[in-house]
Protein backbone atom coordinates (compact mmCIF):
# COMPACT_ATOMS: atom_id res chain seq x y z
CA UNK A 1 0.00 0.00 0.00
CA UNK A 2 1.07 3.52 -0.40
CA UNK A 3 1.80 5.77 2.37
CA UNK A 4 -0.40 9.24 2.53
CA UNK A 5 1.71 9.95 5.90
CA UNK A 6 5.34 9.54 7.41
CA UNK A 7 5.69 8.14 10.59
CA UNK A 8 8.16 9.18 13.29
CA UNK A 9 9.20 9.78 16.51
CA UNK A 10 10.05 12.06 19.08
CA UNK A 11 13.08 11.12 20.82
CA UNK A 12 13.11 7.43 22.48
CA UNK A 13 9.90 7.44 24.27
CA UNK A 14 7.90 5.01 21.66
CA UNK A 15 11.09 2.52 21.24
CA UNK A 16 11.32 2.00 25.20
CA UNK A 17 7.60 1.53 25.39
CA UNK A 18 7.65 -0.75 22.54
CA UNK A 19 10.45 -2.69 23.79
CA UNK A 20 8.69 -3.61 27.20
CA UNK A 21 5.76 -4.75 25.41
CA UNK A 22 5.58 -8.35 23.85
CA UNK A 23 5.73 -9.15 20.64
CA UNK A 24 2.18 -10.04 19.89
CA UNK A 25 1.82 -6.88 21.36
CA UNK A 26 4.53 -5.25 19.02
CA UNK A 27 3.01 -6.78 15.87
CA UNK A 28 -0.37 -5.28 16.76
CA UNK A 29 1.08 -1.74 17.66
CA UNK A 30 2.79 -1.89 14.01
CA UNK A 31 -0.36 -2.90 12.21
CA UNK A 32 -1.68 -0.24 13.84
CA UNK A 33 0.70 2.65 12.89
CA UNK A 34 0.54 0.82 9.25
CA UNK A 35 -3.33 1.73 8.84
CA UNK A 36 -2.55 5.50 10.14
CA UNK A 37 0.51 5.89 7.48
CA UNK A 38 -1.38 4.25 4.31
CA UNK A 39 -5.11 4.99 5.00
CA UNK A 40 -6.29 8.39 3.47
CA UNK A 41 -9.08 8.53 6.35
CA UNK A 42 -7.85 6.67 9.58
CA UNK A 43 -10.99 5.25 11.13
CA UNK A 44 -11.23 6.29 14.98
CA UNK A 45 -11.22 3.01 16.29
CA UNK A 46 -7.27 4.01 15.31
CA UNK A 47 -6.79 7.08 16.18
CA UNK A 48 -8.71 9.28 18.01
CA UNK A 49 -7.99 13.09 18.53
CA UNK A 50 -8.09 14.10 22.51
CA UNK A 51 -11.05 16.50 23.37
CA UNK A 52 -9.21 19.42 25.17
CA UNK A 53 -6.07 19.40 24.00
CA UNK A 54 -3.82 21.20 21.10
CA UNK A 55 -3.99 18.59 18.64
CA UNK A 56 -2.94 15.48 20.61
CA UNK A 57 -4.04 12.39 19.33
CA UNK A 58 -4.03 8.89 20.57
CA UNK A 59 -3.05 5.82 18.12
CA UNK A 60 -5.44 2.85 19.89
CA UNK A 61 -4.44 -0.39 20.24
CA UNK A 62 -6.63 -3.69 21.01
CA UNK A 63 -5.80 -7.28 21.60
CA UNK A 64 -8.62 -9.13 23.17
CA UNK A 65 -9.37 -7.56 26.00
CA UNK A 66 -5.71 -5.36 26.62
CA UNK A 67 -5.78 -2.23 25.24
CA UNK A 68 -2.82 0.18 24.77
CA UNK A 69 -2.87 3.67 23.92
CA UNK A 70 0.54 5.64 22.26
CA UNK A 71 -0.12 9.37 22.20
CA UNK A 72 0.98 11.10 18.66
CA UNK A 73 0.60 14.91 16.37
CA UNK A 74 0.39 15.80 13.19
CA UNK A 75 2.81 18.15 12.03
CA UNK A 76 2.89 19.46 8.21
CA UNK A 77 -0.44 17.59 8.17
CA UNK A 78 1.79 14.43 7.14
CA UNK A 79 3.89 13.22 9.56
CA UNK A 80 2.70 11.69 13.26
CA UNK A 81 5.38 12.10 15.40
CA UNK A 82 4.81 9.31 18.34
CA UNK A 83 5.25 10.46 21.90
CA UNK A 84 4.70 8.39 25.19
CA UNK A 85 2.88 5.19 25.38
CA UNK A 86 0.81 2.73 28.09
CA UNK A 87 -1.32 0.08 28.68
CA UNK A 88 -4.74 1.11 29.24
CA UNK A 89 -6.04 -0.41 32.85
CA UNK A 90 -9.04 2.47 33.38
CA UNK A 91 -11.74 3.69 31.51
CA UNK A 92 -9.87 7.45 31.50
CA UNK A 93 -6.57 8.13 30.21
CA UNK A 94 -4.10 8.31 33.57
CA UNK A 95 -3.31 11.90 34.02
CA UNK A 96 0.40 11.68 34.13
CA UNK A 97 0.55 10.18 30.79
CA UNK A 98 -1.58 12.86 29.16
CA UNK A 99 0.65 15.68 31.34
CA UNK A 100 3.67 13.79 29.84
CA UNK A 101 2.30 13.65 26.08
CA UNK A 102 1.64 17.29 26.46
CA UNK A 103 4.51 18.17 27.63
CA UNK A 104 6.88 16.52 24.26
CA UNK A 105 4.57 17.63 21.92
CA UNK A 106 5.48 21.56 23.84
CA UNK A 107 9.15 20.60 23.68
CA UNK A 108 9.14 18.92 20.36
CA UNK A 109 8.22 22.14 18.83
CA UNK A 110 10.77 24.54 20.83
CA UNK A 111 13.38 22.34 19.56
CA UNK A 112 12.05 22.75 16.15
Amino acid sequence: MKKVREIITYKDYFEEFLKKQPIKIQDKIYKVLNIIECYERVPTTYLKQIKGTKGLYEARIKLSSNIWRVFCFFDKGKLVILLNGFAKKTQKTPKKELQLAIKLMEKYYEEK
